[in-house]
């Protein structure tokens, strides 16, 4: 699966993209899941990746319920399988 450019997952995922300074913040601060991966100064995000407000916001006890953690584990392991095959190229 091929990654996207911060500016590029924004402008798929919202109909009015955040400016660049606030994903970067977004991507530092652990509010998009799975986690982006920094190369050299720009961030790559898995195209089905998701903003989450605040871990707080989610649920009172500050952890993600068993089914978010399988989908953000399921994205994690394709974004990871995906990276793999462009090593090898």
């Amino acid at each position: 699966m091929a990654l996207l450019t911060l500016e590029e997952w924004a402008r798929q995922t919202y109909e009015t993209p955040p400016t660049l300074n606030t994903l970067r913040r977004w991507a530092r601060e652990g509010l998009i899941q799975p986690p982006p991966e920094k190369h050299g100064r720009s961030y790559f995000v898995c195209p089905t990746a998701r903003y989450f407000e605040s871990r707080a916001s989610l649920r009172p006890d500050r952890s993600l319920s068993l089914v978010e953690r399988i989908a953000i584990d399921r994205a994690s392991a394709k974004q990871r399988a995906g990276s793999h095959v462009k090593a090898g190229k």
